[in-house]
């Protein structure tokens, strides 16, 4: 206990000179609050250590004020620029034709279990209550493949999408986006069609969404399971083995070639050779050219899987040229994406923010305290990490069918879709915004009274507004000073003022002032006529 204490005492007075040295380098103001919101978290945890004493005093019931690991609040700021993300996704799905569905927030363990392949060890297992065994959900999609074998009769060919929460026993990197509860948007086409027709619309809704969310320059990094396959086959990989060394090469794009082989060799059981073949394969990238040099390769070209993906991706990359989106692109062998249900065409999405700063000599990551034996990272050593993800999973709704007499599922229900990482875009967006900058509510105008308070009269103009579907405000006190009435309506960035004084209103008049100009001309208000001050106002939105 003392030895943690310590440690944390150390911790905090690192972190209050790291967030001294960013105000003092003038860093971005959502830097330095992630800086703090870390030093607050360390405090926290000393307090609790301490039992809960603050400044000598014993705190009656007291708790330890902080959010379970791996999760966090979000304020009315981070909330704006959240709805919009949700907001400019879904409008994007709609475009596509998709409904949406709702599935529970957790599962049976037995509908989870086996399908992450490696990954199933970050499955968050519930106790069990009343005699079943559950976990909360890992993705969307498992639960997807599961609603339609339920269905599978009514959703033969089916585009849905789905946004909701999901849940990981990771390693959390807060301010990157990898959280432990985080919202995942997914959008999945069910049904048999020609090859590669839903694969590339999919591949269009990625970008379309991206480049509406503005993340900046991003490439989408494309490979196929079937020749990654025929890859290992004809390199000499056991048939048992192929999954578990696919994983390993997913780990490409954090570590050097080096530590994968590594990992294949000594804790896979590779021969050395077969995994120096996989290495000549799997640095490959490029686009059409790459697909002409693996399809000239004539041992590969002879294995009957790698053969299929060739082919398919052949026909993707002409489907890819319709829809303009090819530039976006970067055919990457190195990609292979962990999970076991993925059965076709795999791909996903990276920013320059993507990779770990570089580390030097081959440095990784480490856990903030060893002492603690503590499973957060170090934030300043890892990348947000690709921020959307997908493929061809054709088999994961007949796992959950059953099989006929000759050993098939009853229902086979083929799928391609896309899961985009609503946190790790977000984190992307924040870094581009300061704090002050963002409007949190949708207030089109504040009502301000100059002189004698005008409660009443400013709530009847605001009930108006209201009843004209005109988001209004004004402050809750009889007689407010004008200067906070200003104050207030600057803050909250409400472009328009309606202004009131006893005369105008004698007159019947109020006065419109748009208080996103500085112009001198404007002084105190445009005088318009009470009855027509709807219709200016419905004016000047429309042209916000």
């Amino acid at each position: 206990m003392t030895d943690r204490k310590e440690t944390l005492a150390l911790s905090i007075r690192a972190q209050e000179e790291k967030i001294k040295q960013l105000k003092t380098n003038n860093a971005e103001s959502t830097e330095v609050d992630a800086e703090i919101a870390v030093l607050k978290g360390l405090k926290q945890e000393l307090d609790a250590l301490n039992g809960g004493k603050k400044k000598g005093k014993a705190g009656k019931n007291a708790f330890t004020l902080k959010t379970a690991k791996g999760t966090k609040d979000h304020n009315d700021k981070e909330m704006a620029i959240r709805e919009k993300v949700f907001s400019t996704i879904t409008k994007v799905f709609k475009k596509h034709g998709a409904v949406t569905i709702d599935t529970p927030v957790f599962e049976l363990k037995e509908i989870l279990a086996g399908k992450y392949g490696e990954d199933s060890k970050l499955i968050y297992d519930l106790a069990d209550q009343g005699g079943e065994e559950c976990s909360l959900r890992y993705d969307l999609t498992v639960p997807f493949a599961r609603f339609l074998a339920m269905n599978g009769k009514e959703y033969q060919n089916f585009k849905r999408y789905h946004i909701a929460k999901v849940y990981r026993r990771d390693q959390p990197a807060m301010t990157k986006g990898r959280m432990r509860e985080f919202y995942q948007c997914d959008f999945d086409i069910a049904g048999t069609y020609d090859s590669m027709i839903a694969d590339s619309e999919i591949l269009k809704i990625l970008t379309e969404a991206l480049d509406n969310l503005d993340v900046g320059q991003y490439t989408v990094k494309i490979n196929h399971r079937k020749i990654l396959d025929g890859i290992f086959e004809v390199c000499g990989v056991p048939e048992e083995k192929i999954r578990p060394i696919s994983s390993a090469v997913d780990k490409l794009d954090k570590s050097p070639w080096e530590d994968v082989k590594k990992e294949m060799t000594e804790e896979k059981g590779l021969p050395e050779d077969v995994a120096d073949k996989i290495g000549e394969y799997v640095k490959l990238k490029g686009g059409r050219d790459l697909l002409d040099k693996l399809k000239a390769d004539e041992v590969l070209s002879k294995n009957a899987s790698a053969a299929k993906g060739l082919e398919e991706m052949t026909t993707l990359f002409d489907y890819l040229d319709i829809f303009d989106i090819t530039q976006k692109m970067s055919f990457d062998m190195s990609l292979a994406r962990g999970l076991d249900y993925y059965t076709g065409i795999i791909y996903e999405a990276v920013t320059e923010k993507s990779a770990p700063p570089a580390l030097a000599d081959g440095e990784k990551p480490k856990p903030k305290s060893k002492k603690n034996d503590s499973d957060e990272l170090d934030e300043s050593t890892v990348g947000v990490g690709s921020i959307a993800a997908g493929g061809r999973y054709d088999n994961l709704v007949g796992m959950f069918s059953g099989v006929n007499k000759k050993g098939q599922p009853n229902l086979q229900i083929p799928c391609v879709g896309v899961s985009i990482g609503v946190e790790r875009v977000f984190s992307i967006l924040m870094s581009k915004q300061k704090a002050e900058d963002i409007k949190s509510n949708e207030t089109e105008v504040y009502v301000i009274s100059v002189g004698d308070g005008l409660l009443k009269e400013r709530m009847e103009i605001a009930n108006e507004l209201w009843k004209n579907d005109i988001k209004a405000s004004f402050m809750f006190k009889n007689k407010p000073k004008l200067d906070k009435q200003w104050s207030a309506c600057e803050k909250e960035h409400i472009p328009f003022a309606v202004i009131i004084g006893r005369d105008e209103l004698d007159k019947g008049e109020i006065r419109v002032k748009d208080m996103r100009s500085k112009d001198e001309s404007q002084k105190g208000g445009v005088t318009v006529q009470r009855s027509n001050m709807v219709q200016e106002l419905k004016d000047r939105l429309t042209q916000l």
